[in-house]
């Protein structure tokens, strides 16, 4: 039997997010092929969600950009990973980005080394890939 590595991922971002902007032309350039979905228009439930957090704290899965996180309404003490994820299903852009799915493997955030294990590719860490550039970010909620 011959392997054959997935080279399909399916991408959760926020339309018109910047930074999964450089991320799926990263991937691109690599050859992926990318079916892109919109993390905020998606109905999640607590099995999917949990599904991408598998062995993430709290703090690992949660928008560090958020705009509740940054005025402060959003505590994340107050949460424990089951109240944070059921948080999250109401309000989606609590949700670290982007969701990522290569077969039946689930990810959070874009964790490059991880990536190119399980794609097969050398794929370098650019310089803010992870960062949000824009002044207005996450203002959807």
């Amino acid at each position: 039997m011959v392997f054959t590595p997935h080279r399909r991922i399916v991408f959760y971002e926020k339309t018109g997010c910047s930074g999964n902007a450089r991320q799926k032309a990263l991937l691109r350039e690599y050859g992926i092929e990318i079916e892109v979905r919109s993390l905020l228009e998606t109905p999640w439930d607590k099995p999917t969600l949990e599904a991408f957090f598998e062995g993430l704290t709290p703090r690992e899965m949660l928008n560090p950009f958020a705009p509740q996180l940054k005025d402060g309404t959003f505590k994340l003490a107050e949460y424990t990973k089951e109240s944070l994820i059921e948080a999250m299903i109401r309000t989606p852009i609590l949700i670290r980005r982007p969701l990522l799915q290569i077969g039946d493997v689930k990810l959070c955030g874009f964790d490059i080394a991880r990536l190119n294990e399980l794609l097969h590719v050398t794929m370098p860490v650019p310089e803010n890939i992870n960062a949000c550039l824009s002044s207005d970010a996450c203002n959807n909620a």
